[in-house]
């Protein structure tokens, strides 16, 4: 079984708090003279068939992007997965791909290998595995749970899990038929999964050779 990509909705995940970043919206913070949602939008869109946003303030400066806007169901700051959740309720396709707007140099291929891995396996879920650095400096594969390529079917349950007071994307995507991929092969970038969680770390990421297209 294939997945073509006009039968995949992307979402950017941008309705988070940006405590970290001192309660910004960090969706409209700057990356290269460009807001990191759409940054990440234009980086998503030519691998799908349709892209949105998943944002819960300022909304009409995500809607200036030119692409619908999903904000959270409930106002208890779910986290991620209140964002996974209202891209199922609204998205027309049989898959949903989500990417967090704070890690702007996925890779450009990330749709077709998820769905490539997913489609190998008769998976319900796949989700991305990057290296990262270890304090002793090793490198260790870990998973990326907000990079994940689900089927839409599986909206009920995430609502069930949510509903029991269920919060963290691994513990409900361990409880799916799931699937990892790793992204570790040469040639890609070094900091693709890497995610800017306070001002500091987006302006290092902005100064690195990394940050081009």
């Amino acid at each position: 079984m294939s997945i073509a990509p006009q039968d995949i909705t992307g979402l950017v995940l941008a309705g988070g708090r940006g405590a970290r970043m001192g309660g910004i919206d960090k969706g409209l913070a700057s990356f290269r003279g460009v807001p990191l949602a759409l940054h990440a939008l234009r980086r998503l869109a030519p691998q799908v068939g349709t892209v949105a946003v998943n944002a819960n303030r300022h909304l009409a400066d995500y809607a200036s992007f030119g692409v619908p806007v999903w904000p959270d169901a409930s106002a208890d700051h779910a986290g991620p997965l209140a964002g996974l959740m209202a891209g199922l309720q609204h998205c027309a396709t049989a898959w949903l791909l989500t990417v967090p707007c704070d890690t702007p140099l996925f890779p450009h291929d990330l749709a077709v290998r998820l769905a490539d891995a997913m489609a190998s396996r008769d998976a319900d879920v796949a989700i991305a595995s990057a290296p990262e650095i270890q304090p002793d400096g090793t490198s260790v594969m870990q998973p990326q749970p907000v990079f994940c390529l689900l089927r839409a079917a599986l909206r009920p349950s995430l609502q069930q899990f949510l509903a029991s007071g269920g919060r963290k994307v691994g513990s409900w995507t361990s409880q799916q038929r799931c699937v990892e991929v790793p992204f570790s092969r040469e040639g890609d970038a070094p900091d693709a999964f890497f995610n800017a969680n306070t001002v500091a770390e987006l302006q290092s990421l902005q100064a690195t050779p990394q940050a081009l297209p």
